[in-house]
């Protein structure tokens, strides 16, 4: 069972796993951030595979999602439980902190209960290096301090993190905490950096970069993502665990790389940062290396132009996604 399988991981995880064999039963409210033309998109293309099974639920709603651990997919029962679908964004969990809360933590806890109550033995869990909190003068590893988060919507992800240790620790579930750092590529969500500056220079729009454009992001491309969630799978006992590039670049830097893919010169609007916004994010990938046997693979540059490749492919409606 992957929940947000039509956003833009949980799409490529699903696709990851049909591709290798396996039946997903993917649960979506097609809602934001998965729900419109580009949800739309991505669940089409997962809708090819025989061993696919879509349900449009809400996770927040227990007694709906409950038949779904009775039908699985292709007849099978669920044996594992990939938790990627929430609410994302910090700016967005500032104005609208309840909706995260009842999405990121409240969601997780109905799926939780429904794994032990159906004997369901592996949880993997999709968070966010935003629980870190504040800037980090270099790559920060898991058992770095997380009790002071930024925003709404880290605090949500740090919750539904002790939850999914708590259930661990009662019931023996198998349970991985993913810290994703800044994913991006191609069918990637609109409100994010990469997406927002190709749109921008390619139709020739002005880029909005929130403070002087030397903040750094540990930029890691989708395909690295979905191939660490998956090996998440074989993990057992407790563990969390960051999937990040490794390396973090410079905003400007990548506003380069998308001008030189793009063949365009951007034009930037520099505006005052954002309180819940670090300066850098920075993961240290020794233990997904060592847990996961599991490095990156795509650099900055080249995932920045199979990026812009997927976008100027789509153009003609990715132009008007917002």
């Amino acid at each position: 069972m992957l929940t947000g399988c039509a956003g833009f991981i949980g799409a490529r995880v699903a696709a990851l796993l049909l591709e290798s064999g396996h039946s997903v039963a993917g649960v979506d409210n097609l809602g934001a951030p998965s729900g419109g033309r580009l949800g739309e998109w991505r669940l089409g293309r997962l809708r090819q595979h025989p061993g696919f099974a879509f349900h449009r639920l809400d996770i927040r709603d227990r007694q709906a999602i409950e038949p779904v651990f009775h039908a699985g997919a292709a007849s099978l029962p669920v044996s594992a439980v990939l938790h990627l679908g929430a609410l994302a964004g910090v700016r967005g969990s500032v104005a609208e902190p309840e909706a995260y809360y009842q999405v990121n933590v409240v969601g997780t806890l109905n799926l939780l209960e429904l794994c032990r109550e159906f004997g369901v033995g592996k949880f993997v869990l999709a968070s966010t290096s935003s629980v870190y909190g504040a800037e980090v003068d270099g790559p920060v590893a898991e058992d770095a301090d997380s009790s002071r988060p930024l925003s709404p919507y880290a605090a949500s992800k740090k919750a539904a993190e002790t939850l999914l240790y708590s259930y661990h620790h009662l019931y023996g579930l198998d349970a991985v905490a993913l810290r994703y750092f800044t994913v991006y590529g191609p069918a990637g969500r609109p409100d994010m950096s990469v997406f927002r500056f190709i749109r921008a220079v390619a139709e020739g729009e002005p880029i909005t970069v929130y403070g002087d454009g030397t903040q750094r992001r540990d930029f890691t491309y989708i395909d690295d993502i979905a191939r660490g969630t998956v090996a998440a799978l074989g993990v057992a006992g407790y563990e969390t665990i960051n999937l990040g590039y490794g390396s973090p670049v410079v905003l400007n830097d990548v506003i380069g790389l998308v001008e030189k893919a793009v063949g365009k010169t951007a034009v930037i609007e520099y505006q005052e940062r954002h309180a819940a916004d670090p300066l850098t994010t920075w993961a240290d990938i020794s233990r997904a290396r060592d847990v996961l046997d599991w490095t990156p693979a795509i650099g900055i540059e080249e995932g920045i132009r199979r990026t812009v490749e997927w976008y100027m492919d789509n153009r003609e409606w990715t132009r008007l996604l917002t």
